[in-house]
């Protein structure tokens, strides 16, 4: 008998605190316009006409300054919002993935990862210079994401078996946005060449108690999701630069450097099937 009390008494308890209408909004973001152009009076920035020499040097990079912010909070979600950030070890594997992308493009020769730390909160194209001179890069694509969850509880009601018996929780709906951005930068010039955004909205519920466990879940299917969009906007607008460079001489000069090989070059393999044929058809006018 006292035994059975007591899990009632937990019993009442747990269901004390699902009671009230309890809601969350948490997220975390990082900002491009943060680092490149901070609120401070010394910034100052000049821009001028890209001139790419190619192949192009890129570096690719997550942004700093990253921050987060919550509103209101749940009894069973004091933990959550520690699941909503992007660890190095995701950025890494997300900057590889977008390498393989960028290299696909014959314009686009030695690609560096750098990782986060090299990047200074509002460190401004002073930051990009920096990275310039140690990684020896022309041209840097810059990643920042913005990503809000919000929970609260559903009319629906979830049925659990207990020792005591059979009782009632609220379910949970849980909203994941995620936005992320591509932005592509001439260092030198300061000029924004082009960008990608991808975006993704993910729809979940839980109970209460693992509320913690299915946002950090959900934050990292939203990243993925998003990042994967991300990307196939990446390849259309990297087709549309590729043109932009044969069409708009005035925008952006192209300058060939003595490594590149794209750009209509005819390569050994073509010259060499265009001698082997020039012998075959030497040697059968000679038969006749």
């Amino acid at each position: 008998m006292p035994q059975m009390f007591k899990h009632l008494i937990t019993t009442l308890t747990l269901c004390v605190c699902l009671v009230g209408c309890a809601s969350q909004q948490s997220g975390s973001r990082s900002s491009v316009v943060e680092y490149l152009y901070p609120n401070t009076a010394d910034v100052h920035i000049v821009q001028s006409i890209p001139e790419l020499t190619l192949p192009i040097r890129l570096g690719i990079a997550f942004v700093p300054s990253e921050r987060s912010y919550q509103k209101g909070q749940h009894p069973f979600a004091l933990s959550a919002q520690q699941g909503s950030l992007l660890d190095e070890t995701a950025k890494l594997a997300m900057l590889e993935n977008m390498a393989q992308h960028f290299k696909t493009q014959p314009y686009i020769g030695n690609i560096q990862i750098i990782p986060s730390n090299y990047l200074r909160p509002q460190g401004s194209f002073t930051n990009l210079d920096q990275l310039q001179a140690l990684f020896g890069i022309d041209v840097v694509a810059l990643i920042s994401f913005d990503q809000m969850q919000f929970s609260h509880e559903s009319k629906a009601a979830l049925s659990y078996w207990t020792l005591i018996g059979a009782y009632f929780v609220s379910g949970q709906k849980n909203d994941t946005s995620t936005l992320m951005d591509t932005a592509v930068y001439d260092i030198k010039s300061r000029k924004l060449l082009f960008r990608a955004p991808g975006i993704s909205h993910i729809k979940g519920r839980s109970t209460p108690i693992n509320l913690a466990e299915e946002l950090r879940q959900d934050s990292q299917q939203g990243f993925h999701a998003a990042s994967q969009h991300m990307i196939s906007q990446l390849t259309q607008e990297l087709d549309t630069f590729t043109t932009r460079l044969k069409t708009q001489p005035n925008d952006i000069k192209v300058v060939k450097s003595s490594q590149y090989r794209g750009g209509g070059s005819v390569s050994w393999g073509v010259i060499g099937c265009l001698l082997l044929l020039g012998v075959y058809r030497y040697s059968r006018n000679k038969k006749c």
